[in-house]
């Protein structure tokens, strides 16, 4: 994994303070001007379906004291954004309960399938993909293939964490409490041979920069987003 910090990164980052600093779910004048907008108001699912499905989510999932909320085997199953997002930056908040499991998605190979890159939500201490292959499976990872930085920081249990995900042409970086987690190219001879030795070889388009939906994960475990924020991005 490289540790270097690229000009989009230098530029993207000017505003993570600010975008985390205020009220939840909610925009400031800097943030409005600079081209971001809420993907969750905090008291509805405008804009978020069932994957597959047209409405709104009606099972499992509530809005709760201005969250997305997720009880544990609630069953609502994958959520989505009605919008698809090719280059963006997008910022969100996330707890889980003790020994949870959760995940963010982006770049779905097909936007009706929860098939794409995972932005890994976990108990580290507590659940056992925390010690599951290496590293690939902790909070902060592209889910079981590209392992958090080792300087990376989570909240306890319970406790608000902050990420954010910058897609920008053929770069990608995860972020995780203001540290950069994961980042990678598409297409790299690397990103390629580490989906060939995961559990998404063999699956077609996998790892194929794709427009799709942010979707957030049922796994079965409680979780909880709020703040959830997105800007389209430039590619050039």
């Amino acid at each position: 994994m490289r540790h270097f910090l690229l000009p989009i990164a230098t530029a993207v980052s000017l505003l993570t303070a600010a975008v985390f600093a205020g009220e939840p779910n909610t925009l400031s004048a800097d943030e409005k001007s600079a081209g971001w907008k809420l993907l969750f108001d905090g008291k509805t699912f405008d804009g978020w379906q069932p994957i597959g499905k047209a409405g709104v989510p009606i099972k499992g999932w509530i809005v709760q004291d201005g969250a997305i909320f997720l009880a544990k085997g609630a069953g609502g199953g994958d959520i989505v954004t009605v919008e698809q997002f090719g280059d963006f930056e997008l910022t969100f908040e996330w707890k889980i309960a003790e020994g949870g499991n959760s995940g963010l998605k982006y770049n779905l190979i097909n936007p009706a399938k929860a098939v794409g890159f995972e932005y890994q939500l976990l108990d580290d201490d507590k659940h056992p993909d925390g010690r599951a292959r290496g590293t690939r499976r902790q909070s902060g990872a592209l889910y079981d293939l590209i392992e958090p930085s080792a300087d990376r920081k989570v909240k306890p249990v319970g406790e608000w964490n902050e990420s954010r995900i910058v897609v920008k042409g053929a770069h990608v970086e995860q972020w995780l409490n203001g540290v950069k987690s994961v980042e990678f190219d598409f297409g790299s001879d690397d990103l390629k041979e580490r989906i060939a030795g995961s559990k998404y070889k063999g699956m077609a388009n996998f790892g194929v920069k794709s427009k799709s939906p942010i979707l957030v994960q049922d796994h079965h475990d409680e979780a909880s987003f709020r703040s959830l924020k997105v800007r389209v991005l430039d590619a050039k």
